[in-house]
């Protein structure tokens, strides 16, 4: 079943140089970005991240520090990802807890002000544990009745996340999943998060709660009221600058 859209999404895929949002670095990012006609934008595109990929990094996605020595910096391609961007609703897999996040976190560290507000994020994956509880080449067999061959790059996961998404469409639509990008954006999601790594989520009456730490369940501007420490030790912590952003618009609100 084919995707009903009012507006493009993006499909998506990211390597990096490894699994920590506040410190790791896009080496790949492939998109397809789908229209509601039913057109295709395709692009992969590699980038120097500035720093070693990890061992760990590189046995999963084939990417070396020599493959992307000559490769242009995240920054320089910011501006112009950002203006394609632009408009669209996002979709991936496990990309709520992974891809956006540290996709927002390098236009941050570009300098460009992405704005996500009102965007829609459909976590494929989400719906996949929902409904079989697999990983992407599983989900590609199970769905599509293919084999993923060329796992982990960014190119052939991007395709393959678009296939299943519109498999599970077919296949689960006597069982109530709706051909509709926000109920999809609901539905995959998993947390109430207010920032995108998941240190503040909405609780059951839409109060912005700190999710870690001694802390946690608390409301956050209760917290940033009767510890003042607390703010210093975020903005001055090991938290993505997503998070450290969202802190401060909280306390700011209060001011």
């Amino acid at each position: 079943m084919k995707l009903s859209l009012s507006r493009p999404i993006i499909f998506f895929d990211i390597e990096a140089t490894g699994l920590n949002v506040a410190s790791d670095r896009i080496v790949e990012l492939c998109y397809i970005k789908l229209f509601p006609n039913g057109n295709e934008e395709v692009k992969t595109q590699r980038f120097n991240p500035g720093l070693h990929i990890s061992a760990e990094a590189s046995a999963v996605n084939g990417i070396y520090d020599d493959d992307v020595a000559d490769c242009p910096s995240f920054k320089e391609k910011a501006a112009d990802l950002a203006k394609t961007f632009t408009g669209c609703d996002f979709a991936g897999f496990n990309s709520n807890h992974f891809d956006i996040p540290l996709l927002v976190e390098e236009f941050i560290r570009a300098g460009i002000d992405f704005d996500i507000t009102g965007a829609q994020f459909v976590d494929v994956q989400g719906i996949f544990h929902k409904m079989e509880k697999r990983d992407l080449t599983a989900a590609y067999k199970f769905y599509c009745h293919k084999d993923l061959t060329e796992a982990h790059t960014a190119e052939a996961d991007t395709r393959a996340t678009l296939e299943v998404l519109e498999a599970q469409l077919d296949r689960y639509a006597a069982d109530g999943l709706k051909n509709s990008v926000p109920y999809l954006a609901e539905f995959s999601r998993r947390n109430r998060n207010v920032d995108l790594a998941g240190r503040i989520v909405y609780n059951d009456q839409g109060v912005e709660t700190i999710n870690f730490g001694k802390y946690r369940g608390r409301a956050v501007s209760e917290v940033l009221k009767r510890d003042p420490g607390y703010f210093s030790w975020i903005m001055q912590g090991d938290f993505t600058q997503n998070t450290k952003q969202t802190f401060m618009r909280i306390k700011l609100r209060g001011v």
